[in-house]
């Protein structure tokens, strides 16, 4: 009897780990959706990248890639790179952050081939956003640290 609630919690976990359809309404937006409507035409997305979860962590590049850091500082016209999904609401939280703050920089969504995938894997993977200022790399999102990151550039 004490197993049946564990057995329920693991029928339970498989049922709502679902999956996630993509599907184009009538005006030609595309949406995606764990329950897409009835009698539209649907395509099964296999998700395997995660958002990242928990605090945002500001990490030496340079020791993710096992090269020594450069001697200066990167200079803030030093390019930023994020390697995100178009669902992740960090990534968005990110986005907002720079067009707000006017900052320019490349989004690579790490889903939209082959290549971007392999190179977010290359880096480590684990979770988007993955936000990259010179040396240095930030997991997740916070605006507290990314100004604090952007004023060390």
């Amino acid at each position: 009897m004490r197993s049946l609630p564990a057995l329920l919690a693991c029928v339970f976990a498989a049922a709502v780990s679902g999956q996630v359809y993509k599907w184009t309404d009538s005006n030609g937006k595309t949406h995606y959706g764990d329950s897409p409507p009835e009698g539209t035409q649907t395509q099964q997305i296999k998700v395997d990248v995660r958002s990242y979860e928990g605090p945002a962590q500001v990490v030496d590049w340079a020791a993710i890639i096992r090269k020594k850091s450069p001697a200066s500082a990167p200079s803030r016209s030093q390019s930023i790179t994020m390697y995100s999904t178009s669902w992740c609401p960090h990534c968005k939280r990110a986005r907002a952050y720079f067009a707000a703050h006017g900052i320019a920089y490349e989004d690579i969504d790490v889903e939209a081939n082959e290549g971007n995938s392999a190179r977010f894997k290359e880096l480590g993977g684990g979770g988007v956003p993955l936000i990259i200022v010179g040396d240095k790399a930030m997991r997740g999102f916070d605006p507290g640290r990314m100004d604090a990151l952007l004023k060390k550039s």
